[in-house]
């Protein structure tokens, strides 16, 4: 797989079946001239919201890169639930089951053909690093990790073995520069990131002048957030996270460590950090 190192690549997660953020995702990347081959989806293009078929259709029309998340995954072998990793009788859980059967209703055969064919990572080389994109865990697709848990993504950038990992699926936009590799969430733009506010967030990535090495910048996004929660709470299928596109507020803190939560409603700030190869990488086993 080939980028131009020349070029921002646009790094995206969690459309969860907003349409109103995915079309503004989407004139967004127009804005900026970043071409569909540069720009990639971390996943869970399907979830809470209430159009799954037509934000699949958006996305797959546009031509972009996506990996798969826990919830195509799901979607595709028509299974019975999202497969998000939420601890049972959760709040997570209790929500997932009314608006999952919801999203399976949607979602169309083609729709599911495709979800089935999408990789579960990618891998290339961008301004001289090695670049790893999954959705959660290496090993796990449904794998939460927050900015606040080092351990965590120490173990994983060990396992992982690049320069740069680019992830999904926890919600919130973080970099984290470990010993092994610079981790990277994106943010999603299907939800706010829980901070008050009813922004989403997105990931540029982008060539240093001397091109040895990259910058990436967490970046807010507007939307017609009153429309995806009105057209939401017309379904019914999903009234708590309807609330939380306006509010800015998660439904439910189940999944937070201690100190994510204790940023709740706190205004996340935009940032951009230098990325380079942290040390030098351990060979791959054949």
């Amino acid at each position: 797989m080939n980028f131009d190192n020349t070029k921002p690549i646009l790094v995206f997660g969690g459309p969860y079946s907003n349409l109103q953020a995915t079309q503004a995702m989407h004139h967004e990347a127009q804005r900026l001239c970043i071409a569909p081959s540069q720009i990639i989806c971390t996943g869970d293009v399907v979830a809470y919201a209430a159009n799954p078929e037509e934000t699949t259709q958006n996305i797959r029309d546009w031509g972009i890169h996506v990996v798969a998340g826990n919830c195509e995954e799901q979607l595709a072998e028509g299974a019975k639930d999202c497969g998000c990793g939420f601890e049972e009788g959760s709040v997570c859980d209790l929500l997932s089951r009314a608006w999952y059967p919801f999203a399976l209703s949607q979602i169309s055969t083609a729709s599911q053909a495709w979800m089935a064919d999408l990789p579960k990572s990618l891998r290339f080389t961008y301004c001289g690093l090695d670049v790893h994109v999954l959705h959660g865990g290496r090993e796990q697709t449904n794998r939460f990790i927050f900015g606040s848990e080092h351990a965590i993504l120490e173990e994983e950038s060990s396992a992982i073995n690049a320069d740069l990992v680019l992830a999904g699926h926890a919600g919130i936009p973080f970099v984290n520069r470990m010993k092994r590799a610079t981790w990277v969430n994106a943010g999603v733009i299907g939800i706010p990131a829980n901070d008050g506010t009813p922004d989403v967030w997105y990931a540029l990535l982008e060539p240093a002048e001397d091109q040895q090495h990259a910058q990436v910048s967490l970046k807010r996004l507007s939307y017609d957030h009153v429309t995806a929660a009105a057209i939401m709470r017309k379904s019914g299928h999903a009234n708590g996270y309807a609330r939380s596109i306006l509010t800015g507020i998660w439904p439910s803190h189940d999944v937070l460590p201690q100190a994510e939560l204790d940023q709740t409603g706190k205004k996340l700030r935009q940032r951009t950090a230098k990325i380079t190869a942290t040390m030098k990488r351990v060979p791959e086993v054949a």
